[in-house]
């Protein structure tokens, strides 16, 4: 599966507000995060395709997957064009988005030592994607 461009979603609040539920609200559109150890995808691993949730676009590959044990689902990349990452304003963290809506997923961190091919970990709310099981 390649990525090209995702296509532009743009909603406003309100109607963003109509589609999520409270808490994917809360999360995608304002950069919120899900209790450590209370998503669904934690320590999930079939085969298949993660999307956000938002807009459906697909984001990481059930190979990028990998259990980094922080809480969270960890993904070493994400589908090309399909994430965009933008430091913090405190510059200790760099936020990873949607590249189709701007739905905040999670965090990005480089260099921690996991044993993956691209030595990051997406840490990613399992409130910000919805997974689709392989054929």
């Amino acid at each position: 599966m390649t990525m090209a461009t995702p296509v532009s979603v743009q909603k406003s609040e309100d109607e963003w507000r109509a589609i999520l539920s409270p808490e994917q609200f809360r999360i995608l559109r304002e950069k919120d995060t899900e209790p450590k150890f209370s998503g669904e995808y934690d320590k999930f691993f079939a085969d298949g395709v993660y999307n956000c949730v938002g807009c459906k676009t697909p984001l990481y590959k059930s190979s990028t997957k990998f259990d980094s044990g922080c809480g969270w689902p960890a993904f070493f990349e994400g589908l090309p064009g399909a994430i965009n990452r933008t430091p913090d304003p405190d510059g200790r963290r760099t936020e990873i988005t949607c590249a189709a809506c701007g739905g905040h997923l999670g965090h990005v961190f480089k260099g921690e030592g996991h044993q993956t091919p691209t030595d990051e970990r997406h840490c990613v709310n399992s409130i910000s994607v919805k997974f689709t099981p392989a054929n």
